[in-house]
């Protein structure tokens, strides 16, 4: 059971760490043309305050034989934190002063979820505490792609849904819903059960409208996976696969979900 336990924690930070990553191809364009262009920063921030909640959550003081949520965790946090800082360097200054009151605002979160914890509370009501703050954040990260579903149903297209990002999706959410099972800890297993459900729907999505990839008409304003819902593309990236925002509401995580917690 330890052996499957520890086996699945690790396959789960293999998938999460992709999901991570993903959103590296839109910071390679944003660096390389010095604007954010209309890309949105806010899942990137909410997506660093789910790492930070989660990666809080694994540590040993907190909650036993979870030290793997809090890797992945910790390392989410820490490419989060990048990709922050470099849309911060490159946004517009009304989009900068809106992405650094977004983050103060996330900073005191984890700062308040993390001093409540320490000096208020002890043994299972300190991991009641913040496992409730952190699976709560990566219900709301996994729940993120149902606008991009209601997309691909209305489009009857999966340009907006990569398959292989879907199969991460499905596959981290389903590896920390088994590690949260063989580890009885239900804040581990519910969100992430609630992941492995919406991957399974977006691959079936996927099988059923896979024949119309990029041949249904596509609305301009459709919520891509690169571009923050409700957003219009720019014109080079009209009627090309995105990648962006799919990977960040998933993580948020996924992912990476993200992914975790």
């Amino acid at each position: 059971m330890d052996v499957l336990h520890f086996l699945f924690g690790v396959f789960g930070n293999a998938t999460a760490l992709f999901l991570f990553l993903a959103p590296t191809i839109t910071f390679k364009r944003i660096i390389r043309s010095k604007s954010t262009e209309q890309f949105s920063g806010i899942p990137y921030v909410m997506t660093l305050l789910n790492c930070l909640l989660s990666a809080w959550y694994g540590l040993p003081f907190v909650s036993k034989n979870n030290i793997l949520v809090s890797t992945i965790n910790g390392a989410g946090a820490v490419i989060e934190t990048i990709y922050v800082v470099v849309f911060i360097i490159y946004a517009a200054k009304k989009e900068k002063g809106k992405i650094l009151g977004l983050l103060t605002l996330v900073l005191a979160i984890f700062t308040g979820v993390a001093l409540v914890s320490l000096c208020a509370l002890h043994g299972n009501a300190r991991k009641l505490f913040c496992g409730c703050a952190a699976a709560i954040f990566s219900i709301i990260m996994y729940g993120s792609p149902l606008s991009i579903m209601r997309t691909v149903i209305k489009t009857k297209s999966v340009e907006y849904m990569p398959f292989f990002l879907s199969l991460f999706v499905f596959l981290c959410g389903t590896s920390w819903f088994v590690y949260g099972l063989l580890g009885r800890d239900p804040f581990v297993a519910v969100p992430n059960g609630v992941g492995c459900g919406l991957g399974a729907i977006q691959l079936i999505l996927y099988f059923i409208y896979r024949d119309n990839k990029g041949e249904a008409k596509k609305p301009i304003s459709a919520p891509s996976l690169e571009m923050g819902p409700g957003k219009n593309p720019p014109r080079e990236a009209v009627g090309r696969t995105s990648v962006d925002d799919f990977s960040v509401h998933v993580t948020f995580f996924a992912a990476s979900s993200l992914i975790t917690c």
